[in-house]
């Protein structure tokens, strides 16, 4: 049954319209204190649940919850010594807290990239409220590369939906599966029967 799959905490009760006029808030790591904090000085734009195996996810979600916001808007306020990007040569560098984990933010160094300009965040870190909702799901079939099985994908895909949240892929959902489960099967993270 579809409704048995948790998605993220983010958009498992529904999603929260945004605030009219928000402008913006601060994110914190997990830390139980001197925690990193970053102020962002703007509404977040297309918010989407991801199932890449790069982003970082609360523990026991299936997807991570990812945003953008305009570059020159994001800094960091508090504790900027605890970052650190998990992999330097990733395109998108996502700097984490050293101390928790949580990756804070991702950043695009490279000027000819489409994304060029445009910082990544979690806004489920933030205590704020108002931030635009998760718009869609992205990298679907990527959560078998993680070990999840890949004949639930349907019931993936029916818990998107019926959150509003519609799952993209590139080729058709089958095949993205069929490519998924043979990398997740090469990892060694899928068993091969």
């Amino acid at each position: 049954m579809s409704s048995s799959v948790n998605i993220h905490p983010g958009v498992d009760g529904g999603l929260k319209p945004a605030a009219p006029g928000f402008s913006g808030g601060t994110l914190q790591c997990r830390c139980p204190g001197d925690k990193v904090t970053v102020t962002v000085k703007s509404q977040c734009f297309h918010n989407h649940v991801c199932g890449c195996t790069k982003c970082w996810k609360p523990a026991g979600s299936l997807f991570s919850q990812v945003a953008v916001v305009p570059r020159d808007s994001l800094s960091v306020t508090a504790h900027a010594e605890q970052l650190a990007p998990v992999d330097p040569s990733a395109v998108i560098k996502r700097y984490a807290c050293k101390a928790c984990g949580v990756h804070m933010y991702g950043r695009i160094d490279d000027t000819g990239h489409p994304f060029y300009g445009f910082d990544f965040i979690h806004t489920e870190l933030s205590p704020d409220s108002g931030w635009a909702p998760a718009e869609f799901a992205a990298f679907v079939s990527s959560v078998i590369e993680s070990g999840f099985k890949p004949e639930k994908m349907a019931a993936v895909r029916d818990r998107l939906k019926a959150l509003n949240l519609e799952p993209y892929d590139c080729l058709s959902p089958t095949l993205m599966d069929a490519i998924a489960t043979h990398s997740a099967k090469k990892k060694g993270v899928l068993g091969t029967a």
